[in-house]
C-alpha cells in the first residue's frame, strides 16, 4: 500500500487505471512518486510529461502540472517548459518506441544539448498499446506481429546510446529492482543536466504472450535471472552478455547545463546592445 505522501500525489479518481493487471509500469510510477516525496519536490513545481503508448498515460495519474502531448515529440514540449521557466523540475516519461523511433531524434538531441530534464524511458521491447509491433529495442529473434518468423533488426542499447549522445546521467535498472528504480531517479532528477534511466519492464499480453512469458511473473523472473550489475558486466567476456540485461550506472559526469548557458547568453547579447 502506497504512503500517504504518494498517495497525496496520485488523482485517485481516475483509478482503476488503464494499465493490464500485472504490468510494470505501475512499479514505475510508484519508484517515481517515491522520489519526488523523498526530495520534496512540490507539485505545483513539478511538470510530468509524455507522449502517446501504454508509458505516456503516466502524467494522468499524477497531481502535478502534468502533459500529455503527442507521438515522440514529448521532449520538445518538455524543453518548451524548462526554457520558460527553468525552476521546475520536468520529469519526460516515454517508451522505448515512443523514445527511439518516431523521437528518436528530439531524445539524442535534447541529450546533446544536456538540458535539465529527467527521461524515464520504460523499456518493454513493444508497442504495446497499438498491437504490439516490434520496436527499435525488440531482441534479435523476438516475435511480434510485424515480425511471425522472428526480428531480425539489430535493437537500439538506449542506454549506449544516450551517452553517445553526451547526456550527463545514464543508469538502467528493471521491473524487478524497484528500489534501484528509485534509487536511480532520485539520482537522476537531483542531476544538474540530461538525466536517463531506463527501466526494463514488460508487456505480458503483447510481447510476453508470443516470447514464453506470458504471465507477469515469468517477466519479473526473467528480468531477476538474467540481470547483471555494470562492474561485473566489464569483467566478463561478450558471450557470457549474450541476452543478458546490463543495469547500473552507465555515466555520471558534470557538463555544462543547456539553461544556464543560454541564459547567460541573452545577459551577455542583452549588455552589449
Amino acid at each position: 500500500m502506497p504512503s500517504p505522501e504518494v498517495l497525496g500525489w496520485l488523482r485517485q479518481r481516475f483509478f482503476p487505471h488503464i494499465w493490464c493487471p500485472g504490468c510494470g509500469h505501475g512499479i514505475i510510477m510508484h519508484a517515481l512518486l517515491r522520489a519526488l516525496v523523498d526530495l520534496e519536490k512540490k507539485k505545483e513545481e513539478t511538470v510530468i510529461a509524455s507522449g502517446i503508448g501504454c508509458s505516456s498515460r503516466m502524467p494522468g495519474y499524477i497531481d502535478a502540472c502534468t502533459m500529455h502531448t503527442t507521438h515522440g515529440r514529448s521532449l520538445a514540449f518538455a524543453t518548451g517548459v524548462k526554457l520558460a521557466n527553468p525552476e521546475l523540475t520536468v520529469v519526460d516519461v516515454m517508451g522505448d518506441g515512443d523514445c527511439t523511433a518516431i523521437g528518436g531524434n528530439h531524445f539524442i538531441h535534447a541529450c546533446r544539448r544536456n538540458i535539465d530534464i529527467t527521461a524515464i524511458v520504460m523499456n518493454n521491447n513493444i508497442y504495446g498499446m497499438t498491437g504490439g509491433q516490434a520496436s527499435p529495442t525488440t531482441p534479435v529473434g523476438a516475435y511480434a506481429t510485424t515480425a511471425p518468423y522472428g526480428v531480425l533488426d539489430v535493437p537500439f542499447d538506449i542506454c549506449k546510446l544516450a551517452v553517445g549522445a553526451g547526456a550527463s546521467y545514464v543508469a538502467r535498472a528493471t521491473v524487478a529492482h524497484p528500489l534501484l528504480v528509485e534509487k536511480y531517479i532520485k539520482t537522476a532528477i537531483s542531476k544538474k543536466g540530461f538525466a536517463v534511466v531506463e527501466v526494463m519492464t514488460h508487456c505480458h499480453t503483447q510481447f510476453g504472450r508470443k516470447n514464453k512469458r506470458p504471465r507477469p511473473i515469468d517477466n519479473i523472473n526473467f528480468f531477476k535471472d538474467n540481470s547483471i550489475m555494470y562492474n561485473k558486466a566489464a569483467t566478463m567476456p561478450p558471450e557470457q552478455l549474450e541476452g543478458k540485461i546490463v543495469i547500473g550506472e552507465f555515466a555520471n559526469v558534470e557538463l555544462p547545463e543547456y539553461v544556464e548557458q543560454y541564459l547567460n547568453l541573452i545577459e551577455r547579447v542583452g549588455g552589449n546592445s
